[in-house]
């Protein structure tokens, strides 16, 4: 969902042909993963590297083909970076398209031996970013793209890779300016759905879904998860405005052009569950959750099965989220304890962990959130101030601030802001939902008791 700045660009989806052409390689569509396994180091030497490059794909689908007969070609004969790369950009799209993000990891091999058959080739630097980027490495991620573009300022992927890094570290100008840049170079899906989502977070939403639309309209049904990407981040929108009969239509037109995809699934569920559906929630989370068993996604399976009144299978989904978001994701393990109000200490400990290596403005939401849970309001106060810069009409995003604001007496403020969540999206979170009324409630029977 467009809750998290970072997991919606943090990965990179291939589109364009199966054959990896320098303008499939340029099609690069940000994706809403959200926690996702780390490819983690590379392997320690260049003959593992290889290996593990070289490893067999399972499944027969086009892409299977695709690495069975470079892998060949590769064990036959030495290769040049061409050839690794296009390997490489293969087993991105098998991990796309399969679910599996370990498979990232053989797309770092071949970037790996690429690169040390041609340091400075573009495919292969280009290659190593959308990796880093899946790791959350995201300065590493920006330095590949400027190496990119020191030597062609006009190669679309290294300007959606830039854009993407730019947005996680916090530096909005110089990623709006990258996406510009790419959309004047390349327009077409990936492009204009970069913008569309930074005209959202900027909270000009009209505008967001009227780029957006272009961004669908562009899409190739040949290429059928990238436009599941944009019809659910189209959805998205509509969820965050609380028109959820127009948000379930969208994910459902997602799930239509790619099957069972798992942000759909989720988009769908949040939809029954703010109906009160919750049994249906729960089917569809289990349908996401076996394809991508991610954090948010348990998280979201926890709620729906409480819910339904399934406490024991409530707690296995949020142990679920637990062990996920330790493996990889520490943003939302933070967010999902300061949510719930458990474990305070070790969700401040994660959310600036989290901070010390990217400022957007989910990240400061998150450790806003900690903050104020533990009980340090003024710090809460400022990292959200800066959640809030940029205008984002997100009903989370409000209501954590108005509760901060309230808690340090400013109710002028604070009171404004949570009636302003629950008027956006009344239901945007079980927890944070629910809350928001009960601190509405109680401000209503203190205002009448003082009079």
């Amino acid at each position: 969902m467009l809750r998290r700045t970072g997991c919606l660009f943090a990965c990179a989806a291939l589109s364009g042909s199966p054959g990896c052409t320098e303008r499939s390689r340029a099609e690069a569509v940000p994706a809403a993963p959200a926690s996702i396994e780390r490819s983690a180091e590379p392997p320690s030497s260049l003959d593992a590297a290889r290996r593990l490059a070289l490893a067999p794909p399972t499944g027969a689908s086009a892409v299977d083909r695709e690495i069975e007969a470079l892998s060949r070609r590769l064990a036959n004969a030495p290769g040049g970076a061409d050839l690794w790369s296009a390997l490489g950009y293969a087993w991105i799209r098998k991990a796309r398209a399969s679910g599996d993000p370990s498979l990232y990891r053989r797309a770092h091999a071949c970037a790996e031996v690429a690169l040390a058959q041609a340091d400075g080739d573009r495919a292969s630097l280009n290659l190593l970013g959308l990796v880093l980027l899946h790791d959350r490495r995201f300065a590493e991620a920006r330095d590949a793209a400027e190496r990119v573009l020191s030597r062609d300022e006009g190669d679309a992927l290294a300007l959606g890779t830039l854009s993407d890094a730019a947005l996680e570290l916090g530096h909005f100008e110089a990623a709006a300016a990258a996406a510009q840049r790419m959309v004047d170079q390349r327009p077409g899906l990936p492009s204009y759905a970069r913008a569309a989502q930074l005209r959202w977070l900027q909270g000009d939403t009209p505008t967001a879904m009227r780029i957006m639309r272009l961004a669908i309209d562009a899409g190739d049904p040949r290429e059928p998860e990238a436009l599941a990407w944009a019809l659910a981040q189209a959805a998205a929108m509509f969820w965050h405005e609380g028109d959820h009969e127009a948000a379930d239509r969208g994910f459902e037109r997602a799930l239509a052009a790619h099957g069972e995809y798992p942000p759909a699934l989720a988009g769908r569920a949040r939809v029954a569950l703010a109906r009160g559906a919750s049994g249906r929630a729960v089917e569809l989370l289990e349908r996401a959750h076996r394809r991508s068993p991610e954090a948010e996604i348990a998280w979201l399976l926890g709620d729906a099965r409480a819910a339904a009144g399934d406490h024991g299978g409530a707690a296995q989904a949020y142990a679920s989220a637990v062990d996920a978001g330790r493996r990889s994701d520490r943003r939302t393990l933070a967010l999902y304890y300061a949510t719930k109000g458990i474990e305070r200490d070790e969700a401040l400990r994660l959310a600036a962990a989290e901070r010390a290596l990217r400022g957007d403005i989910y990240t400061e939401d998150t450790l806003a959130w900690a903050l104020y849970r533990a009980g340090k309001l003024p710090e809460a106060r400022a990292a959200s101030d800066r959640a809030l810069a940029l205008g984002t009409r997100d009903a989370r995003l409000l209501y954590h601030a108005g509760a901060i604001r309230i808690a340090l007496g400013d109710v002028k403020q604070g009171e404004p802001l949570v009636r302003a969540a629950l008027a956006l999206n009344p239901r945007f979170d079980m927890t944070g939902a629910a809350e928001a009324e009960q601190l509405l409630a109680r401000r209503k029977a203190a205002s009448g008791s003082a009079r």
